[in-house]
């Protein structure tokens, strides 16, 4: 019988069918087999099984070895061809995903997506924004001038025009930002003209906002007393206009005023504006594919 079988072998094998990456159904067959820390077993894992001929030859496989089949296939025809297969080939299946979609979509009233792979591909999309985090962060404010040219999108501008917020606000999005300051008398760094200008925004503001702005900071530090240049009309004015000198020197660089705009708004205008730039990228590639 198949207990008999089971209990003279010493080593068993544990398949794994899935159209992703099978990560799921590993993880979880490992924790429960702590609970039987007696049997051997290894696990052979198939990953992006999208057709029956390939579940075809796995199951007939398993019947050889009488192995177990633990599948994640969230496309209903092939869960359905693997319970058939393993009925004819009496081999022991378990589907950990059929049920839950089942009982998911009458909750929901709603069919659901049957798209392999999508996991895998949020789970890519989590990392690609820690990753841009991770980098914002390291690059906040000038830092680690010379990885420049892996960012996304450089922002350029004075102290206090939402460098470091738009710059956490779009690496949560997945864009890898660096932020440079403009400190009035102090040459940006050279490695910023270095790289792909296409990659440069620049962040401007009115004076009397950031003059406002300015001012209130010091209230809340407790320093209104010691306003110096920082918050001073005549010098606030000044550096607007030294940086908007040099931007006026580079031109391939798109300004956003970013007074009494919300966040999310300028980060959007970038956005749209870094897709814009990505499609006719593409369509410059395509047209040259075409020409060839």
């Amino acid at each position: 019988s198949q207990r008999d079988i089971m209990s003279s072998v010493k080593k068993v094998k544990i398949i794994i069918i899935s159209d992703g990456t099978g990560e799921t159904a590993k993880a979880m067959c490992r924790a429960v087999m702590t609970q039987f820390p007696d049997r051997d077993v290894f696990f052979t894992r198939f990953k992006n099984v999208r057709s029956k001929e390939q579940i075809k030859s796995i199951v007939d496989e398993a019947a050889i070895h009488h192995d177990l089949i633990i599948h994640t296939i969230v496309t209903a025809e092939l869960r359905e061809y693997i319970i058939e297969l393993s009925r004819i080939s009496h081999v022991r299946t378990l589907d950990l995903i059929g049920p839950m979609l089942t009982t998911f979509s009458n909750y929901f009233e709603q069919e659901p997506k049957a798209i392999p792979g999508l996991l895998h591909q949020v789970n890519n999309e989590y990392f690609d924004r820690v990753a841009a985090m991770e980098f914002t962060l390291n690059h906040d404010d000038g830092r680690n001038v010379n990885t420049l040219h892996l960012a996304d999108v450089i922002l350029v501008g004075i102290s206090r025009t939402s460098k470091t917020p738009l710059s956490v606000y779009l690496s949560q999005h997945g864009i890898k930002v660096v932020n440079i300051p403009i400190i009035m008398g102090q040459d940006l760094p050279e490695e910023l003209f270095k790289v792909d200008q296409r990659k440069v925004f620049a962040l401007t503001i009115d004076p009397e906002a950031l003059h406002s702005i300015r001012r209130n900071r010091l209230t809340r530090l407790g320093a209104e007393q010691h306003t110096g240049d920082y918050a001073d009309n005549s010098k606030v004015s000044e550096e607007i206009e030294w940086a908007t000198e040099i931007f006026s020197k580079n031109k391939r660089w798109p300004v956003f005023n970013v007074t009494n705009k919300a966040l999310e708004e300028t980060a959007a205008d970038i956005m749209k504006l870094l897709t814009m730039r990505k499609n006719n990228i593409f369509k410059q590639e395509m047209s040259v594919e075409d020409s060839e």
